[in-house]
Protein backbone atom coordinates (compact mmCIF):
# COMPACT_ATOMS: atom_id res chain seq x y z
CA UNK A 1 0.00 0.00 0.00
CA UNK A 2 1.41 3.31 -1.35
CA UNK A 3 -1.17 5.83 0.62
CA UNK A 4 0.74 6.16 4.05
CA UNK A 5 -2.06 4.94 6.63
CA UNK A 6 -0.28 6.74 9.25
CA UNK A 7 -1.22 10.28 8.32
CA UNK A 8 -4.48 9.45 6.67
CA UNK A 9 -5.18 7.81 10.36
CA UNK A 10 -4.19 11.56 11.53
CA UNK A 11 -6.10 13.30 9.16
CA UNK A 12 -9.37 10.78 9.96
CA UNK A 13 -9.18 12.21 13.41
CA UNK A 14 -9.00 15.80 12.38
CA UNK A 15 -11.88 15.38 10.32
CA UNK A 16 -14.39 12.85 12.53
CA UNK A 17 -13.01 14.16 15.85
CA UNK A 18 -12.38 11.01 16.85
CA UNK A 19 -9.43 9.05 17.78
CA UNK A 20 -8.10 6.42 14.89
CA UNK A 21 -8.37 3.40 17.32
CA UNK A 22 -8.15 -0.37 16.40
CA UNK A 23 -12.03 0.21 16.00
CA UNK A 24 -11.40 2.41 12.99
CA UNK A 25 -8.53 0.63 11.34
CA UNK A 26 -10.30 -1.50 8.83
CA UNK A 27 -12.24 0.81 7.45
CA UNK A 28 -9.47 3.40 7.21
CA UNK A 29 -7.31 0.53 5.69
CA UNK A 30 -10.66 -0.04 3.53
CA UNK A 31 -10.23 3.45 2.42
CA UNK A 32 -7.10 3.88 1.23
CA UNK A 33 -7.78 0.67 -0.50
CA UNK A 34 -10.50 2.25 -2.45
CA UNK A 35 -8.78 5.19 -3.44
CA UNK A 36 -5.93 3.76 -4.75
CA UNK A 37 -8.08 1.11 -6.78
CA UNK A 38 -9.42 4.98 -8.36
CA UNK A 39 -5.85 5.86 -9.26
CA UNK A 40 -5.66 7.09 -13.26
CA UNK A 41 -2.35 5.17 -14.69
CA UNK A 42 0.80 6.77 -14.04
CA UNK A 43 -1.01 8.68 -11.20
CA UNK A 44 2.15 9.65 -8.27
CA UNK A 45 0.63 8.11 -5.73
CA UNK A 46 2.32 9.83 -2.89
CA UNK A 47 1.02 12.78 -3.96
CA UNK A 48 -0.71 14.16 -0.84
CA UNK A 49 -3.76 15.04 -1.93
CA UNK A 50 -4.74 11.00 -1.69
CA UNK A 51 -4.07 10.82 2.17
CA UNK A 52 -6.36 13.43 2.46
CA UNK A 53 -9.04 11.96 -0.25
CA UNK A 54 -8.21 8.49 1.71
CA UNK A 55 -9.53 10.21 5.45
CA UNK A 56 -12.18 11.57 3.39
CA UNK A 57 -13.89 8.40 2.21
CA UNK A 58 -13.19 6.40 5.51
CA UNK A 59 -15.17 9.48 7.52
CA UNK A 60 -17.77 9.22 5.04
CA UNK A 61 -17.61 5.32 5.36
CA UNK A 62 -17.61 6.28 9.44
CA UNK A 63 -20.61 7.92 9.24
CA UNK A 64 -22.19 6.06 7.42
CA UNK A 65 -21.94 3.31 10.11
CA UNK A 66 -22.41 5.27 13.11
CA UNK A 67 -26.08 6.49 11.91
CA UNK A 68 -26.65 2.78 10.54
CA UNK A 69 -26.00 1.20 13.83
CA UNK A 70 -28.74 3.22 15.25
CA UNK A 71 -26.35 5.20 17.19
CA UNK A 72 -26.88 9.18 17.29
CA UNK A 73 -24.58 11.68 15.74
CA UNK A 74 -23.02 14.22 17.54
CA UNK A 75 -23.70 18.07 16.24
CA UNK A 76 -21.88 20.88 16.53
CA UNK A 77 -22.23 22.58 19.95
CA UNK A 78 -22.65 19.61 21.71
CA UNK A 79 -25.90 18.81 20.73
CA UNK A 80 -27.63 15.11 19.53
CA UNK A 81 -28.92 14.22 16.31
CA UNK A 82 -31.78 11.46 15.92
CA UNK A 83 -30.73 8.54 14.62
CA UNK A 84 -30.58 8.74 10.56
CA UNK A 85 -30.10 12.31 10.43
CA UNK A 86 -26.89 13.87 11.04
CA UNK A 87 -25.34 17.51 9.98
CA UNK A 88 -22.06 16.14 10.70
CA UNK A 89 -22.72 13.02 7.59
CA UNK A 90 -24.00 16.03 5.70
CA UNK A 91 -20.20 17.71 6.42
CA UNK A 92 -18.47 14.40 5.59
CA UNK A 93 -20.05 13.87 2.07
CA UNK A 94 -19.60 17.84 1.33
CA UNK A 95 -16.05 16.93 2.30
CA UNK A 96 -15.65 13.97 0.53
CA UNK A 97 -17.47 15.77 -2.91
CA UNK A 98 -14.68 18.33 -2.87
CA UNK A 99 -11.78 16.35 -2.10
CA UNK A 100 -12.70 14.15 -4.99
CA UNK A 101 -12.86 17.54 -7.30
CA UNK A 102 -9.23 17.94 -5.77
CA UNK A 103 -8.38 15.12 -6.93
CA UNK A 104 -9.91 15.03 -10.39
CA UNK A 105 -6.77 14.77 -12.09
CA UNK A 106 -5.45 11.93 -10.62
CA UNK A 107 -8.66 9.51 -10.45
CA UNK A 108 -10.76 7.95 -13.16
CA UNK A 109 -14.10 9.62 -13.06
CA UNK A 110 -16.93 8.08 -11.90
CA UNK A 111 -19.74 9.89 -13.99
CA UNK A 112 -21.06 7.88 -16.06
CA UNK A 113 -24.23 9.34 -18.93
CA UNK A 114 -27.31 6.93 -19.35
CA UNK A 115 -29.11 7.79 -22.51
CA UNK A 116 -32.27 5.53 -24.06
CA UNK A 117 -32.20 4.83 -27.76
CA UNK A 118 -35.45 5.91 -29.43
CA UNK A 119 -36.71 2.60 -31.00
CA UNK A 120 -40.01 3.02 -33.75
CA UNK A 121 -42.73 3.40 -31.45
CA UNK A 122 -41.26 5.72 -28.77
CA UNK A 123 -41.54 8.84 -31.31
Amino acid sequence: MSINVMNVKQIFTLFSGEPANVSWLSVITAACREVEEMLLPGTDDTDVRLEFLAAAVANSRAQTIRLSSGKSGYEYAGSISAPGKSASSDFAAALLRDYMELCSDLIKPKTFIFETIPTKGDT
